[in-house]
Formats: C-alpha cells, sequence, structure tokens
C-alpha cells in the first residue's frame, strides 16, 4: 500500500517551492526545482506530482491561513456591515508586506495548470465559501430586521471582494497606504448601509460609526 505524503513535510516542501517559482520563474523544471530544494526529484514528485499541484498546495494552505485570521478579527464585531469592513481590513492586515505571494501565487495557477486553472481556483476559494454564504445570510437577516439599508447582499460581498482583491495588487505595485482607501469605502460605501436600532440611538450609538479595528 502506498505511503500518504506527510502533511507538514509537504507544506514546508510547498513553500520552500515557491520561494524559487518566485525567484526562478515558472518555466523551471522539475528536476532544477527538487535541485534547489536540495531533494531528489523522485522525493519532490512523490509529494507532487506536477508544479500545478504544488502551487494549488500553497494557495489553499495560505488561504486556510488567512482565513483563520480574517475570522477572529471579524467575530469582534456584530453588525453585518461593521463584520464586512472588518474583513476587508483584516485581509489587508494579513498580507501587509508579503502581497507579492497571494498575486504570485494566483498568477502562477494560471501559468501552470492551463485547462486546470479555473477548477483548481474554485477550489481554493472554497475555503471561505461557508463563511461568505453565512455572511450573506447575516446581511439578509440585517435588511429584514431594519438595522441594514435595503441593498443586494450578493452584489454588496461581490463588490468588496472585488476591492479587497485589487487592492491587494495596487499594494504589490505601487506600495500604496490603504488607510485612505479604507476611509473611503467605509465613508461611501458600507456606512450608508448601517442603520442603529433607535433603542441603541437613545443609548448615544452612532448610525454610521466606523467599527474599531483590532
Amino acid at each position: 500500500m502506498a505511503r500518504s505524503p506527510e502533511p507538514e513535510k509537504r507544506s514546508a516542501l510547498a513553500a520552500a517551492a515557491v520561494e524559487v517559482l518566485q525567484r526562478e520563474g515558472t518555466d523551471v523544471s522539475m528536476a532544477r526545482l527538487a535541485d534547489a530544494l536540495d531533494v531528489k526529484r523522485p522525493t519532490l514528485l512523490y509529494h507532487f506530482a506536477t508544479k500545478a499541484d504544488l502551487v494549488q498546495h500553497a494557495l489553499v494552505e495560505l488561504l486556510s491561513e488567512q482565513a483563520v485570521f480574517v475570522l477572529a478579527r471579524i467575530e469582534a464585531h456584530d453588525h453585518p456591515i461593521d463584520r464586512l469592513f472588518a474583513q476587508m481590513q483584516a485581509v489587508h492586515a494579513f498580507h501587509h508586506g508579503r502581497e507579492g505571494r497571494i498575486v504570485f501565487l494566483t498568477q502562477a495557477i494560471a501559468a501552470t495548470a492551463g485547462e486546470r486553472m479555473s477548477a483548481i481556483l474554485e477550489a481554493a476559494s472554497h475555503v471561505f465559501e461557508e463563511h461568505r454564504k453565512a455572511a450573506v445570510a447575516r446581511v439578509r437577516e440585517g435588511i429584514a430586521a431594519g438595522t441594514v439599508a435595503p441593498c443586494d447582499p450578493d452584489a454588496l460581498f461581490a463588490t468588496c471582494r472585488a476591492l479587497t482583491e485589487g487592492l491587494l495588487v495596487q499594494r504589490v505595485m505601487n506600495g500604496r497606504d490603504l488607510g485612505s482607501i479604507h476611509t473611503l469605502v467605509w465613508e461611501q460605501l458600507l456606512a450608508p448601509l448601517k442603520i442603529v436600532a433607535p433603542d441603541q440611538r437613545a443609548r448615544g450609538g452612532a448610525r454610521r460609526a466606523r467599527p474599531r479595528a483590532v
């Protein structure tokens, strides 16, 4: 019976291999990759049959780490709009100074996976799919309860996701600080959707107060 690849060794190999691919390019051979990692080619192929498999593993690992970090930040807030804004801020905080990793991995999938690219990216994004569905449901419940202004929750989340991912790319390209952009997104897009119940306003709650970053 074939042995199952050791998870910790696979993860370590994938992380190290991605650094080599970033440095030398995605067209590097598996033989050269194994040499750079100081392992035998059969050992590398035992863990990853192709570069696409290797990059996919590294991407899913990174997104799983991101999920743990981001969800912890989100859970500090109750209002669905606050949670959505916290998600954007947390993703950018998680990748701060290391945006090149996620951008490179996404590009590497396109370069190595060929026709498998769509399926691989879909599998990677599955890490967040259950959270997305639950978050959309929270917004719908907020609309019904009168704490969120009427809107299309799916369109709202798609817009915030596009902004979140696009800003990561911008920060890689020009190193721009995102603080002013976060302020604009909050004040012009998200705050108008946040409604505080009358009893909260009576206790001094601000209708559009920006949630505190944690």
